[in-house]
């Protein structure tokens, strides 16, 4: 591992994060949101905008008027409770939205000339006049057939990604992308469910979008993924594992570059629709963008590779791959412990790399006596005997015996 600092290694790839060994820890993770989000939309479901629901729409200048006060008064016009009031925009751009349920022509005068009489609105050029107010009114058909061409554009959107990467790649990277993309949809409308957004077409138009974003950005890991393992059953270097997430190493920095230089954009959108202009299109479009990028960005990295390593491991030939490698590593492990390391008689060790370095040193300390270089080969024609030592290694030590008959005291 390398010791320059972790930014540096992340800039340049090298971070050496496990993303794939600990995928059954991001597995757990995501499965506590997708729960979390599935029993949101089971049982408290959407806000629906009324564009899906049905409904009218009346408009007007804000003014100085609050949302309490023009409530109040459009349920004593109509007899009917207001589904939502809001004021958007600011400045001479304020304007108060009143969304109700579907009312018929006289309902939409009665409320008109109600809150015309009360709050006198002006048009663009300061005139006090009833065309101010304007209104709309969606029938529930028109809702039902958004919401099916919706629910069509997405299997269709699903469909062409899944034969584009079948086809790019392969069959387990198109089913690992899908499978992140499915869970990306189910968060980002977890989040709208638990939150409480209201759900428009412009939100349905920004998920189709980041889905295609969250898409994009799988594609580059997996397209390294796809480079860093061609011809990888033909060697022991490495598994499949290893190489992808190598993968997502290399590509993190670029995924989290794309990722901030795409919150940017999004973030001023969000300023100049919410706060300056108040336009709920926009602002729609915006909030659902910021959430599928964060989520996309999320499970490219955490979901869609390790989903990929689990569907490989499951097959023979990269499980057995991923077998020889472990058994090249165990027995590589075991050459290194099994080599055998030579003492002198100073206690300075000799490995037989620098034996053949030492040689001519080792024959003249044994013509001097001083030290030896002993293997097993020796030990029928050596009186000493072996030590084990740690690694798989052997130290010779003369004997008692040898040492009392050598030694220059010896009276004979």
């Amino acid at each position: 591992m390398s010791k320059r600092p972790f930014f540096e290694r992340i800039y340049t790839g090298e971070g050496g994060i496990e993303f794939v060994s600990q995928r059954r820890r991001w597995y757990g993770i995501y499965a506590i949101i997708l729960v979390i989000c599935l029993v949101s939309i089971i049982f408290r479901g959407f806000t629906l905008g009324i564009d899906f629901e049905g409904g009218t729409k009346i408009t007007m200048p804000a003014g100085d008027v609050s949302k309490t006060e023009v409530a109040d008064t459009f349920h004593e016009a109509t007899g009917v409770e207001a589904q939502q009031v809001q004021i958007i925009g600011s400045g001479n751009a304020r304007n108060v939205e009143i969304e109700s349920k579907h009312l018929n022509d006289d309902e939409i005068s009665e409320a008109r000339e109600a809150l015309f009489s009360k709050y006198h609105p002006k048009d663009a050029s300061g005139k006090e006049t009833p065309d101010s107010i304007g209104d709309s009114t969606v029938s529930n058909s028109w809702g039902s057939t958004i919401t099916h061409r919706m629910v069509l554009a997405l299997i269709v959107f699903l469909a062409l990604i899944f034969l584009y990467i079948t086809v790019r790649f392969e069959r387990d990277m198109a089913i690992a992308a899908i499978s992140a993309l499915a869970v990306d949809a189910i968060v980002v409308s977890g989040l709208y469910s638990i939150i409480g957004f209201e759900v428009s077409p412009a939100s349905v138009i920004g998920l189709l979008t980041v889905l295609s974003y969250s898409l994009y950005d799988t594609v580059v890991v997996f397209d390294k993924v796809h480079e860093n393992t061609a011809g990888l059953t033909k060697t022991t270097t490495s598994t499949y594992a290893e190489q992808a997430n190598l993968a997502v190493n290399q590509t993190m920095m670029r995924s989290i570059s794309t990722s901030l230089f795409s919150i940017l954009p999004i973030g001023a959108l969000m300023v100049v629709a919410v706060w300056l202009l108040g336009v709920g299109t926009l602002k729609d479009l915006s909030l659902v963008q910021l959430l599928g990028v964060i989520e996309g960005t999320f499970s490219s990295i955490f979901l869609a590779t390790p989903i990929l390593v689990s569907l490989k491991s499951r097959q023979k030939k990269y499980s057995e791959h991923t077998k020889r490698v472990e058994e090249s590593r165990k027995a590589e492990s075991s050459n290194q412990e099994n080599e055998l390391v030579a003492v002198t008689s100073d206690g300075s060790e000799i490995t037989p790399s620098e034996s053949s370095d030492s040689e001519p040193s080792a024959r003249a300390s044994r013509r001097r006596g001083s030290s030896r270089i002993v293997h097993h080969s020796d030990r029928d024609r050596e009186a000493g005997r072996f030590h084990s030592r740690e690694g798989g290694g052997a130290s010779w030590r003369p004997d008692d015996n040898r040492r009392r008959n050598n030694s220059p005291f010896d009276g004979n």
